[in-house]
């Protein structure tokens, strides 16, 4: 394992997880508001648990029970972090989300002309409303990118352009998605390079001693 697996293995203790995964899952519940307004239906997110991982164990989640056609929704996002916001589907899911979004009268054929709209528009609603609670929860301000689709298997999706660099990680995040009693699962991930994610670590120790402090001594 390189210097740089070990300091990324243990980058998180368990108290950063837990405290970004409560912070993350503010932010879901803030972009479920705005998905059931386009679906007309209750939408329940849920981000269980976060934890950061090389490339390649983030291409090896992502294509859980082998899976390897999958698509995503990314944007690029900087501030005082800086990386690549991905939300992934397997491509059979993102069909299904699609059509919970835009109604089940439609054909498969209208389904998959309206899937690269609607599948920009919720990745845009999800990412949009997990980051930018991400940095208001945590008292930083962040800028995001216009959504693009990107497709292929995990490898294709976690690919860095440039040099590839020995320090490009990921905080992965498993959502749950209940969108009108349809089964559907996505991942956030954050693609970051080692710096980005040592300045996410001493922000988010900021935020824990700033809520120890606090008499009831939680979030909110």
């Amino acid at each position: 394992m390189t210097v740089a697996a070990l300091i990324a293995s243990d980058a998180l203790s368990e108290i950063e997880q837990d405290a970004l995964a409560e912070i993350a899952n503010m932010g879901v519940s803030r972009a479920a508001n705005s998905l059931r307004q386009m679906v007309g239906e209750q939408v329940l997110l849920s981000v269980p648990a976060v934890k950061i991982v090389t490339r390649e164990a983030a291409s090896k989640l992502v294509e859980r029970n082998n899976a390897k056609k999958l698509v995503a929704v990314q944007q690029s996002f900087e501030g005082p972090f800086a990386g690549r916001a991905l939300l992934i589907f397997p491509e059979a899911q993102s069909l299904e989300l699609v059509r919970s979004i835009v109604g089940d009268q439609h054909s498969l054929e209208d389904v998959i002309d309206l899937e690269q709209e609607a599948l920009a528009e919720t990745g845009n609603i999800i990412l949009n409303g997990c980051l930018a609670t991400i940095a208001n929860v945590l008292q930083r301000t962040m800028r995001m990118s216009l959504p693009s689709i990107v497709r292929g298997d995990g490898a294709a999706l976690f690919e860095v352009e440039g040099p590839v660099s020995a320090e490009q990680f990921v905080l992965f995040l498993y959502i749950d998605f209940n969108i009108k009693e349809r089964d559907v699962h996505g991942f956030i991930a954050l693609l970051m390079d080692l710096p980005s994610i040592a300045a996410l670590k001493e922000i988010v120790n900021e935020f824990i001693s700033a809520i120890e402090k606090q008499p009831s001594g939680h979030v909110g």
